[in-house]
């Protein structure tokens, strides 16, 4: 595990406000832990009492729906902090955190990170800044549900995927999600999301080999409504 002062990670995150002895001090205390595709890092109800910095890889953030679906709230990638909530209440969490690849996290405890909070103005205004682009994407999230169609908001997410975590070396989306995933995602039904996503194949937006799926015509995607 590399040192929080020296790791390249926490320029991407309110990390990058603490000072280097601030570094240095919960770099002592951090605990680093491998994840395997498809792990729980933690669940919905559960008490965290520290943050996640997401070293590397991808996660997907979710919250089980009355009827029993997994809706997916947010992908989370390299540099992003889990649990800040935690930090500023008591409260459990509210969505659960599942690795979609092999990722490599490090866990502060939240007694380090208070008294920084409370000594580092700028730390603290940083993760209160992050916290209000989380309600922000949240708010946007519920308007694109209330306001797009389904398939406006499947051609928005691949794009997404597309321009923020980029293609293999054969072009193919690097994120690799189950049908079941895209509908959470877009809040639909799986069946639904598997005709819209035949659809786009049929008429030359994407193409696909097993789950994964290459943007051919992202353009075309771009105008869907």
């Amino acid at each position: 595990m590399s040192k929080c002062q020296s790791c390249i990670i926490k320029e991407f995150n309110a990390l990058k406000s603490l000072t280097r002895d601030e570094l240095m001090r919960v770099s002592a205390c951090k605990t680093g832990k491998l994840y395997k595709k498809g792990e729980v890092i933690f669940e919905e109800g559960e008490t965290i009492n520290g943050v996640y910095c997401v070293k590397d890889g991808v996660c997907k953030l979710s919250k089980l729906s009355e009827n029993g679906k997994d809706q997916v709230v947010k992908l989370v990638v390299k540099g992003g902090l889990l649990g800040k909530r935690s930090l500023v209440s008591d409260q459990k969490t509210n969505l659960s955190a599942i690795a979609l690849n092999d990722m490599e996290m490090c866990f502060i405890p939240k007694s380090e990170i208070m008294s920084d909070l409370s000594k580092n103005p700028k730390f603290t205004m940083d993760v209160l800044k992050e916290m209000a682009n989380d309600l922000k994407d949240s708010d946007d999230s519920l308007v694109d549900m209330a306001q797009k169609s389904v398939k406006t908001r499947m051609a928005d997410i691949l794009l997404y995927i597309h321009d923020n975590f980029g293609t293999d070396d054969e072009g193919y989306l690097s994120i690799i999600l189950s049908r079941e995933d895209y509908a959470g995602i877009v809040g639909t039904a799986t069946e639904s999301a598997i005709r819209i996503l035949s659809q786009f194949k049929k008429e030359g937006y994407i193409s696909t080999k097993g789950k994964r799926i290459k943007i051919e015509d992202d353009k075309g995607l771009k105008w869907i409504e």
